[in-house]
């Protein structure tokens, strides 16, 4: 074991524990991404002209939360642990188990938008780039639970920077999870909101989203540990890298479309 890297020193994953109930970390950052989520977005509702009541705000949170409850178990299921399904159906709903997969959940808040959208009589784009400065809080969120947890750490490395942790082995690792944070948290954040403030046109903040996440994690699963019952895929690519494929891509088609077609989303205005 190297000397010249920091141990990971195996943080207890239970935050708050009272009697036989207990708040672990994980479950923590999530609370702490929707209070923001709520927080922001009724700030933003509260604006004139808006266009958004409190009650919309609580209700496009709650199906979003459900989106991303739903759709995150079914994603990691299906696309990180078919062959265990097959063998035992019943897996898909241990969620007690663990296992989120966040291309899962974001086609599961899609779809919950979508509705809403419809029930509400807003363009879904309208909604769309409403919700996605509100996401990488808690994204961020739950990179830094990932790493008080110990789990989804990096590839073997000697940087300065490596982590050991135990769980992994004896060898220093990239510590992947701050990276995420930094990139799907912050600089991600600060991109949205950006665009939001300079008040772009209807669908650039949604495709941001799309592109900026699935430029970062593709970049940061080169040095992220592929997941060992799956590997790469042509001895280069990681799920987490296939799925972020069409994502850039949807980003990139849907900010020419949101400069080029401007009548696709609507009037091409901005609205909240």
């Amino acid at each position: 074991m190297s000397e010249s890297h920091w141990v990971f020193p195996g943080f207890d994953p239970i935050a708050v524990q009272i009697g036989p109930l207990a708040v672990h970390w994980y479950g923590l950052m999530y609370l702490l991404g929707f209070m923001f989520a709520w927080w922001m977005a009724n700030r933003r509702a509260a604006q004139p002209g808006s266009g958004w009541t409190r009650d919309q705000v609580s209700d496009v949170l709650f199906y979003g939360f459900l989106g991303v409850i739903l759709g995150g178990r079914l994603g990691y299921v299906f696309f990180y642990q078919l062959d265990t399904f097959l063998a035992d159906p019943l897996y898909l709903i241990k969620i007690w188990t663990g296992g989120m997969s966040f291309h899962g959940g974001l086609i599961g808040v899609i779809t919950a938008l979508w509705l809403f959208a419809r029930k509400q009589n807003k363009t879904f784009f309208a909604v769309s780039d409403f919700i996605a400065p509100l996401i990488p809080f808690g994204l961020g969120a739950g990179r830094i639970g990932n790493f008080i947890n110990g789990e989804l750490w990096g590839r073997v490395t000697e940087v300065p920077w490596a982590i050991i942790f135990p769980a992994a082995g004896e060898l220093p690792r990239h510590p992947s999870q701050l990276y995420q944070f930094a990139l799907e948290g912050v600089a991600l954040l600060l991109i949205l909101n950006l665009a939001w403030r300079l008040r772009a046109p209807r669908g650039v903040v949604s495709g941001l989203f799309l592109l900026c996440y699935g430029l970062f994690r593709f970049m940061v699963e080169f040095v992220r540990e592929p997941d060992a019952h799956l590997g790469v895929y042509l001895n280069v690519f990681s799920m987490g890298q296939l799925l972020s494929m069409p994502m850039m891509l949807a980003g990139v088609l849907m900010l020419w479309a949101a400069y080029r077609r401007p009548r696709w989303f609507g009037n091409g205005e901005r609205t909240a």
